[in-house]
């Protein structure tokens, strides 16, 4: 029994040294991974090249399928060239367990031991980072040491032999239990490792680990097709037809399989080199067979997922890609591209606010408050979104890019429920009753109301270039926009002293009204403040403005 456990301690163990190294190296090169993705692919074959050379780095296959499938459905690749790019991205992982096949242990201590003062001493920095990849890249090497030693002491138990043989009479069954195994393990590349440390003890018959990697091919097919299975429709596309190149070549590689050991066996050795290099083949071969039919297996793949029509609102293309959180660099751009929706649902409420004061337009006015409930749902869905991104696997200029998304939604959110309760009011107080505002005050509103919609556009602006001189000019306008308010307020009180009939009638609705406005304005100019913070140009009496930004929610002034 603990000898059983000793085995799986140390799968456990390979299994998270390569968590390690794959979320290490994302983490450290993700935006440059990302760069090289998008410039490399302008044909099939540099698409090809460039998914083995991502994959050789990331040491899974699965996750060149995530980033590649994020990229799909940005509309920035299209998808024959992403199979290419899967297509190369299986053989990079296979030439990595080609690698690890080497007896490397003598690394081991020195790669863990660096790693160690990295992380530690530099646990936010690029050499942090480094360093737990590093960490990654011993604990595998110890835990492949692990395995060897683990399984030597049970290849003498009767039960253990009597178990593993009774695979050797099924092909399928083999490949199912690689399947799942890859699929438990989250890595093909683990279960190709093991299954060649096993193969190398005697622990299971060569025939045998031959079919185990072919059913862990298949598990990491199936894998990314699992981890996209909620995703959009064009995400969904690359798993999909990378899973069809791998049935294909499972199929066409069984009745070869005896062939194979028969004419090329002799030649590779020892049993681990077998395991590995029948790996390597595999896929060499997929990729020799299936890299001109990309096209044809993409126009296979559109027809049974095909793109929904576009529609409005509620049909449009949603940017929070759950594929894109393998990449943080990748989910930050998500988040931020989803934010501006929402901003621009805010616009179009703004826009509409007034219309509905100057005609009375009860049916807009309804159609206007529904929106707000898709406000407050897109700011729920990028605020579940951003705490599925760990915080530790961002740079610090991401880490600051998340905090102003956060600031940035909860802001437009704040604006949305503002501007519902002005409609209520307009409802009760103007339309109902049958009110109207003077002539001056209804000026005052439209000049308001533009310069809102000015400021909100400038702050989308910085918000999503983040120029720090736009930045200045919006926190100024907050400035104006206060002292405007203010003058508004006194010439209104004039209206009241000279008897205005319809300034007496609307002198509620008129204060509160362009009191909210104000406030809605002090939300959009808050957009300028982590930015101003940022780049050391935020006074310090702007900083402690800035959190009390609620402090302008009282009455007028």
């Amino acid at each position: 029994m603990t000898h059983l456990l000793n085995l799986l301690a140390a799968i456990a163990l390979l299994v998270w040294g390569t968590h390690l190294v794959r979320t290490g190296i994302l983490r450290v090169f993700g935006a440059d991974l990302r760069d090289i993705l998008t410039r490399s692919i302008n044909n099939r074959l540099a698409a090809a090249l460039a998914g083995l050379g991502v994959t050789a780095l990331v040491q899974s296959s699965t996750a060149t399928a995530l980033i590649i499938s994020s990229f799909v459905g940005q509309g920035l690749v299209s998808l024959p060239l992403a199979l290419a790019v899967m297509l190369g991205a299986d053989v990079g992982t296979s030439l990595m367990a080609v690698l690890f096949s080497f007896d490397l242990s003598w690394l081991s201590p020195l790669f863990i031991f660096i790693g160690v003062v990295l992380f530690i001493s530099r646990p936010d920095s690029n050499a942090g980072r480094f360093g737990r990849v590093l960490i990654g890249l011993g604990l595998m090497l110890l835990a492949l040491r692990l395995v060897t030693e683990a399984t030597g002491v049970l290849t003498a138990a009767p039960a253990v032999k009597a178990l593993l043989t009774s695979l050797s009479s099924d092909l399928l069954l083999e490949i199912t239990v690689g399947a799942f195994l890859a699929l438990v393990s989250y890595s093909s590349l683990a279960i190709v490792l093991l299954t060649a440390t096993l193969a190398a003890s005697g622990v299971v018959p060569l025939e045998v680990a031959l079919g185990l990697v072919l059913g862990a091919n298949l598990g990491s097919g199936l894998l990314a097709v699992l981890t996209t299975a909620r995703s959009a429709v064009e995400v969904r596309q690359v798993p999909l037809g990378n899973l069809i190149f791998k049935v294909l070549g499972v199929a066409l590689m069984i009745p070869l399989l005896s062939l194979w050991l028969t004419h090329v066996r002799p030649f590779l050795g020892e049993p681990a080199s077998v395991v590995v290099l029948f790996h390597l083949s595999f896929n060499a071969l997929v990729a020799l067979v299936f890299l001109g039919l990309t096209t044809p297996i993409a126009r296979r793949v559109e027809a049974w997922l095909p793109k929904p029509p576009k529609t409005t609102l509620g049909g449009r293309s949603h940017h929070l890609d759950p594929s894109a959180l393998a990449t943080p660099s990748l989910a930050i751009s998500c988040a931020a591209r989803e934010a501006l929706h929402q901003a621009d649902v805010v616009e179009t409420m703004l826009r509409g606010l007034l219309e509905v004061i100057k005609r009375g337009d009860l049916a807009l006015a309804q159609e206007l408050r529904k929106m707000d409930d898709v406000v407050d749902s897109l700011y729920s869905s990028i605020k579940y979104y951003l705490t599925k991104i760990s915080r530790e696997a961002l740079a610090e200029d991401e880490s600051r890019r998340w905090t102003d998304i956060i600031s940035f939604t909860i802001n437009m959110e704040q604006v949305g429920d503002i501007i519902e309760r002005i409609l209520i009011d307009i409802e009760d107080k103007k339309i109902k009753p049958g009110r109207r505002f003077s002539e001056a005050g209804m000026a005052e509103i439209c000049e308001l109301h533009a310069r809102l919609i000015d400021n909100l556009r400038l702050g989308m602006s910085v918000f999503l270039n983040g120029n720090v001189r736009d930045a200045q000019k919006l926190l100024e306008e907050k400035a104006r926009f206060r002292d405007l308010e203010r003058a508004y307020a006194g010439t209104h009180l004039t209206r009241l002293s000279e008897q205005t009939v319809q300034s007496i009638e609307t002198s509620s609705l008129h204060i509160d009204l362009i009191s909210d406005l104000k406030r809605i304005n002090s939300h959009i100019c808050s957009i300028a403040y982590p930015i101003l913070d940022s780049a050391g140009a935020l006074a310090p009496n702007r900083l402690r403005q800035a959190s009390v930004l609620n402090s302008d929610s009282g009455p007028a002034g």
